[in-house]
C-alpha cells in the first residue's frame, strides 16, 4: 500500500496553532464553551447580541449551577432582564446540559471602563413620516377647548400621532 502524501506540505491551519491559546484565555474567564464567545450572536439571536455580549461565567463553591454575566448599556439592561430565562435556555442548548444557573446583568456606559468597553451601535432612526394635514387639524379641532398653551399642544401632536397611526394600520 502506497503511503499517504501530506497535501500541506508542513503548514498547519491557524485554528489547530491558537486552538489551545483561546481555549485557556477563555476558561480563565470560565468559558469553558469558547463557542460561546465565538459564536455568541448565533447562540443570543442577532437582537441580543446587539445590546449585550458575555463577560464571564463564574461557577459557585457548592457547584449548583454557573452564573453567565453579560455586559450592555444601561438604557438596554431592563430589555434583558425581562429575556433571562430565554438566554439561559439558549446558552445551556450550547453547553449540553444545564451548565449556567443564573444569568446576571451587568451595565456601563457606552464608551465603557477600561475592562469592558461596549461598543453597541444605536439603531438608525427611520425617515420622519409626512403626516396629513387633515389629521392635524382634525387633532387641533378636537383639544381647542383646553384653555392651557402648553398642555393644548401637548395634546394635538399626542392626537395627531394617534390619529396618523390609525390611518396606517
Amino acid at each position: 500500500m502506497a503511503s499517504r502524501r501530506a497535501s500541506t506540505k508542513g503548514f498547519k491551519r491557524t485554528s489547530s496553532l491558537l486552538g489551545a491559546r483561546i481555549r485557556s484565555a477563555s476558561e480563565s474567564r470560565g468559558f469553558a464553551q469558547s463557542r460561546l464567545l465565538t459564536h455568541w450572536e448565533e447562540i443570543a439571536g442577532a437582537s441580543i447580541a446587539q445590546i449585550a455580549r458575555p463577560v464571564e461565567v463564574s461557577y459557585s463553591r457548592g457547584g449548583m449551577g454557573a452564573t453567565l454575566t453579560l455586559l450592555t448599556t444601561g438604557a438596554q439592561a431592563l430589555m434583558l432582564e425581562m429575556q433571562k430565562e430565554q438566554i439561559r435556555a439558549k446558552v445551556n442548548a450550547v453547553y449540553g446540559y444545564n451548565a449556567i444557573a443564573r444569568v446576571r446583568i451587568t451595565q456601563t456606559a457606552a464608551t465603557g471602563f477600561a475592562e469592558g468597553q461596549v461598543a453597541f451601535t444605536a439603531r438608525k432612526k427611520d425617515a420622519p413620516v409626512a403626516i396629513d394635514p387633515k389629521l392635524t387639524q382634525k387633532a387641533a379641532e378636537a383639544v381647542a377647548p383646553v384653555g392651557d398653551d402648553g398642555l393644548r399642544a401637548a395634546l394635538e401632536r399626542l392626537g395627531t400621532n394617534i390619529l396618523s397611526r390609525k390611518s396606517t394600520l
